[in-house]
C-alpha cells in the first residue's frame, strides 16, 4: 500500500508522536523514603526537613516534580536540592515535610509516581 500523505504532515504526525513519547518517558514510578538531615545537602544549601525538597540520583538542582502517592492520592511539588536515594530500589528520597503531605511517615517508604513540572 503506498502511503499518500504530504511529507510536511508526516513530519508532523513524527514529532507530535516524539512529544508525546518523551512526556510519558518524564513519568516515573517507584520506592520513595523520607529523611529529615539538617546537615548540608548536595547542591551546598543546608537541608530544612519541613521544606518540600527531594533528593534524586541524577536530576538537576532545582528541578520540581509533582510527586503523588497512589495509595492515598495525594500529591506534592518538591524541588530537587540533593543526591540520592542510595538504597537500591528507590527512586526519590523526600523531606520529611513532603512525606507528611503525601501520608507515609509512619511507613517510611511507599510507591510514588513522578512527573515533572515546568
Amino acid at each position: 500500500m503506498k502511503n499518500t500523505m504530504p511529507s510536511g504532515v508526516r513530519l508532523i504526525a513524527a514529532t507530535a508522536f516524539l512529544l508525546v513519547a518523551s512526556q510519558a518517558a518524564q513519568a516515573q514510578c517507584g520506592k520513595a523514603s523520607w529523611y529529615a538531615l539538617t546537615s548540608k545537602t548536595a547542591s551546598g544549601e543546608r537541608m530544612n526537613p519541613s521544606g518540600m525538597t527531594a533528593a534524586h540520583r541524577t536530576l538537576p538542582f532545582g528541578t520540581k516534580l509533582k510527586v503523588f502517592n497512589p495509595n492515598n492520592g495525594r500529591s506534592v511539588v518538591v524541588r530537587i536540592n540533593d543526591r540520592g536515594p542510595f538504597i537500591r530500589g528507590r527512586i526519590l528520597d523526600l523531606s520529611k515535610g513532603a512525606a507528611s503531605k503525601l501520608g507515609f511517615i509512619r511507613a517510611g517508604h511507599t510507591n510514588v509516581c513522578l512527573e515533572h513540572v515546568k
